[in-house]
């Protein structure tokens, strides 16, 4: 009978074992999503479609750019920000992505954008993914400060049938390197 219940209370050890550590690979995966190919990096995908995917992933972190700026509309597909206000990137401003409108700030004189990755965006662009705040959402004539991603253009109506199009950036890097990838299939 002991030995019934000693099996018993490793069986349930040894459940209570795998469930933690699933619980902690599901944490793992949530924090560092898989690369873009998959998880067996290359189960049921050719070798070349993984390469590809990698270097434009690798492209959009080399085209990474700072957007700081005003938000100038704020439309279904993003947010459409006048970047190269530089003094955002002072303290206590630079320490959150969102700034009220209230802030004093300005455009930066001269300013020319560097090819650098990280360098400061110049410019109107549509930034998209934007974080998740419970505190306050975007509204016009705030301000952003946030790292981000080149994902394509984007083609807007900016008075009656004017159309312009702006650089898209993403702040988050995997819709950034799918939002390529989408354009670059329906370009060819």
């Amino acid at each position: 009978m002991k030995f019934i219940f000693h099996l018993g209370m490793a069986l349930v050890l040894i459940l209570a074992a795998a469930t933690a550590v699933a619980q902690s690979n599901l944490t793992d995966r949530a924090a560092h999503p898989l690369p873009l190919g998959g998880e067996g990096q290359g189960e049921g995908v050719p070798s070349a479609t993984l390469q590809h995917e990698q270097k434009v992933r690798a492209a959009c972190i080399e085209g990474r750019r700072l957007i700081c700026g005003r938000i100038l509309e704020i439309l279904p597909e993003g947010l459409l920000v006048e970047s190269g206000y530089t003094n955002l990137l002072r303290e206590p401003l630079s320490k959150s992505w969102l700034i009220p409108g209230t802030a004093q700030a300005s455009k930066g004189e001269y300013l020319i954008e560097s090819k650098t990755p990280g360098a400061i965006c110049v410019g109107k662009v549509l930034l998209t993914d934007t974080p998740k705040t419970k505190k306050a959402k975007p509204a016009r004539y705030d301000y952003v400060n946030v790292e981000a991603y080149p994902a394509g253009e984007f083609v807007y109506r900016s008075a009656g049938t004017v159309q312009r199009t702006v650089r898209k950036f993403s702040a988050s890097l995997v819709p950034a390197v799918h939002a390529t990838l989408d354009a670059e299939q329906k370009a060819h």
